[in-house]
């Protein structure tokens, strides 16, 4: 199954390793940081809108950065809402 994560971008659920709410996760703590910093270095790390980032997507093989709420997407991937 497909899940629409932002943007243009839709990904298989399967490869969702973790949804990181951005909005409760202290942003600049050390972990989170230090995470997008290296997500970034390695080119894996993709904005998916210019808007407030309200979630951290993490798949197998790219980072995305969406403005979709860690609840929505979770909603999706677990079917509880039309994708």
């Amino acid at each position: 199954m497909f899940v629409h994560i932002g943007g243009d971008i839709s990904v298989v659920s399967g490869s969702i390793t973790a949804v990181i709410s951005l909005e409760t996760a202290v942003v600049s703590s050390k972990g989170i940081s230090a995470f997008m910093n290296s997500q970034d270095d390695d080119n894996r790390l993709q904005y998916l809108t210019e808007e407030i980032p309200k979630s951290l997507i993490v798949t197998d093989d790219r980072t995305y950065v969406s403005s979709i709420s860690s609840s929505v997407l979770l909603k999706r991937l677990t079917g509880s809402e039309t994708v």
